[in-house]
């Protein structure tokens, strides 16, 4: 599975490192921010979506949302690299659980889970 376009126009870089794992990844940018100067929480979220995707698509048959959940830890600035590292926590002929952290440096700064439902191959 390769990047998709929106990914892309954010300046974001991954792969799937394994089967059920991804890492994503951005270096914060001006228009990446919110009005306080931290990254934009949706570009966080979107951030661990997208290594969310990856993951969950990385074993072929078609992934597709049911839920997410992001908390959200510690501010950051521009020019920090964010990364996001998704990891399989469960995975059931219909369905997919998904922990995806996300951090700058060895600093976790929030925390994404997400449930896929697995079409039919």
């Amino acid at each position: 599975m390769h990047l998709d376009p929106f990914m892309t126009a954010l300046g974001f870089e991954g792969e799937i490192t394994g089967p059920g794992q991804a890492r994503m990844r951005v270096q914060l940018k001006p228009e990446h921010l919110n009005n306080w100067g931290s990254a934009h929480g949706g570009l966080l979220f979107t951030l661990a979506d997208s290594a969310f995707a990856l993951a969950s698509n990385s074993h072929g048959p078609l992934a597709v949302s049911l839920s997410a959940h992001m908390e959200y830890f510690k501010a950051t600035a521009v020019g920090d690299t964010i990364e996001a590292v998704a990891r399989e926590v469960s995975l059931t002929r219909r369905t997919g659980v998904y922990q995806v952290e996300v951090h700058r440096g060895v600093e976790l700064i929030a925390l994404f889970t997400g449930t896929v439902h697995r079409k039919k191959a």
